[in-house]
């Protein structure tokens, strides 16, 4: 006996067992983890920007000479009555002291670093990232992903803990060197995050717990850019920024370790009946196999709604860079916001957005489940819902007076619907493959932020005067147009279709179980027949 469940107009097959199935459940704790390990990496990734507004000594930065040396402000200077903005040499700073060489106490380095320089630190994690996203996918495929998103964290929580010190005895290149090994590390997580979904999320719950996991992206930035001003104007300092996020990323690293599970036949406590609820609502057909299906790249790369995801993926990294790191800098140049205000004022917009996911998600699932749109109207409408909004309130922030209300209202506003697209493109490879999901999603990444990773360096084109209101506008006004752009090639192009292509099982192993079933199915047809 089997269930049909509709698919975008294709019919599902799946097992008898109860397709209703209720209650907490491991694979919601398996999205817990999911999501708690991406809002870490969120939070160390959208941290940068505010805490380059700490890290940089700001009378000199708009300098066009090519300033990249370590400047340390020394309060305790016998000198700084007469000369309030000296700066000491680096040997100097050395003698202060053990702990200030580890830079554990103030004074703290400030870094003569100008507004490209800046850029391209803010950039370079993307050129890490961008890197290893289609081995990552395979790698996740082949051999799981547990074990990928501990090691991910693991080397971010290395990383992070020498930044500082990194900056300080080797500037802006080791920094860039850091940034360039924290997204090579943070390109297997999105990946693995996709491969673990397309095993434990079932079609009805997909956007639910997709959204839930990919909320980590607005919460992270929620935590991660106040916690950062607050940490930059204590005592602690801007490098205690990068050991805060250090230590925080090895705690994950442990908890992923020990509760994580690649899949619900690889975990040790699921009960019976919702292991086969989810494996049967994925269509899968061999539950306790360990063998591992072959790519069809073939299939895959000739897929248009792969496409479709790669271009929207693209505009929303672009958009998502604008507002995670350069909207730090517009607030505190033009706006004029202190560093504390500054993080909680930016983070604001991300609180909206992490409430409004939950909204988003329910309303997509319910479109769903109650057959009012196909899966690919849904995912269209919801990606709509995302791009569009954001779009007119780019434009709205390019000519609304600078005043702080209507600007941090319109960044509300942008933000509360933008997170409609995580429950657009970002669940369309699942629905298109739930086996070769994270394969998808791991073109899409490199693909999107190979683009997308341009945002800073253009942004620094653009901006001749950081502090100019009309340059700034001519930055939101490009990130408008892309937002419409690509959400229009969506609509047109994209599919949730569920792929032929991935049913489990080699076309070999097909035709054996069509020559196996045609003596049984003759034989049905002659009682038949004779009766």
């Amino acid at each position: 006996m089997c269930e049909n469940t509709e698919h975008s107009g294709e019919c599902v097959k799946t097992l008898d067992v109860d397709i209703n199935y209720k209650g907490w459940g491991y694979r919601y704790q398996q999205c817990l983890i999911l999501f708690l390990s991406l809002t870490v990496a969120y939070s160390m990734r959208s941290c940068m920007g505010v805490s380059l507004v700490a890290m940089i000594q700001h009378d000199i930065e708009q300098d066009n000479g090519n300033h990249t040396n370590v400047a340390v402000i020394s309060n305790n200077n016998n000198n700084t009555e007469e000369y309030p903005h000296l700066y000491v040499n680096e040997d100097n700073y050395k003698a202060g002291g053990f702990f200030n060489v580890l830079m554990l106490t103030p004074p703290y380095p400030k870094l003569k670093w100008n507004k490209r320089i800046q850029d391209t630190v803010l950039t370079s994690f993307f050129w890490g990232y961008m890197l290893l996203q289609i081995p990552a996918g395979q790698i996740a495929h082949r051999f799981g992903s547990t074990y990928l998103l501990c090691s991910a964290l693991s080397i971010n929580c290395v990383v992070s803990l020498c930044f500082p010190l990194a900056v300080f005895y080797g500037g802006w290149k080791l920094a860039i060197a850091c940034r360039i090994l924290q997204g090579l590390s943070q390109s297997f997580i999105v990946p693995s995050i996709h491969t673990t979904l397309g095993k434990w999320a079932p079609l009805v719950e997909r956007g639910r717990m997709t959204a839930t996991v990919y909320g980590a992206q607005a919460l992270g930035t929620v935590l991660g850019l106040p916690i950062t001003g607050f940490i930059a104007a204590s005592s602690m300092g801007w490098p205690g920024i990068f050991r805060f996020y250090g230590v925080l990323s090895g705690i994950m690293a442990g908890i992923m370790l020990w509760f994580g599970a690649d899949s619900p036949a690889k975990h040790s406590k699921i009960s019976e009946a919702e292991r086969l609820y989810i494996q049967a609502d994925l269509g899968q057909k061999e539950y306790n196999s360990n063998k591992r299906l072959h790519v069809p790249w073939k299939h895959i790369l000739r897929c248009r709604g792969l496409y479709a995801v790669i271009i929207v993926h693209i505009g929303q990294v672009w958009g998502q860079l604008i507002l995670y790191s350069e909207v730090p800098m517009f607030m505190d140049k033009v706006m004029g916001i202190n560093i504390k205000a500054n993080g909680l004022l930016t983070a604001l917009p991300f609180l909206v957005m992490w409430f409004t996911n939950f909204f988003f998600s329910w309303f997509s699932d319910m479109l769903i489940v109650k057959q009012y749109l196909s899966v690919t109207n849904t995912r269209k409408l919801a990606n709509s819902l995302g791009c569009v909004p954001a779009a007119l309130g780019l434009i709205a922030l390019a000519y609304v007076p600078k005043n702080l209300y209507a600007v941090e209202t319109i960044l509300v506003f942008i933000c509360a619907f933008k997170i409609s697209a995580h429950v657009g493109f970002q669940v369309n490879p699942i629905d298109i493959s739930p086996n070769f999901g994270g394969t998808m999603m791991s073109i899409s990444n490199f693909g999107a932020n190979l683009v997308g990773s341009l945002a800073p360096i253009a942004t620094g084109l653009i901006l001749t005067d950081i502090r100019s209101e009309q340059s700034w506008g001519h930055v939101f006004l490009v990130t408008s147009a892309i937002y419409f752009f690509t959400n229009l090639i969506y609509v047109l192009v994209g599919t949730a279709e569920l792929a032929d292509w991935n049913t489990p099982g080699s076309d070999e192993e097909k035709k054996v179980d069509d020559q196996e079933a045609s003596p049984m199915i003759s034989k049905v047809k002659n009682n038949i027949n004779n009766t």
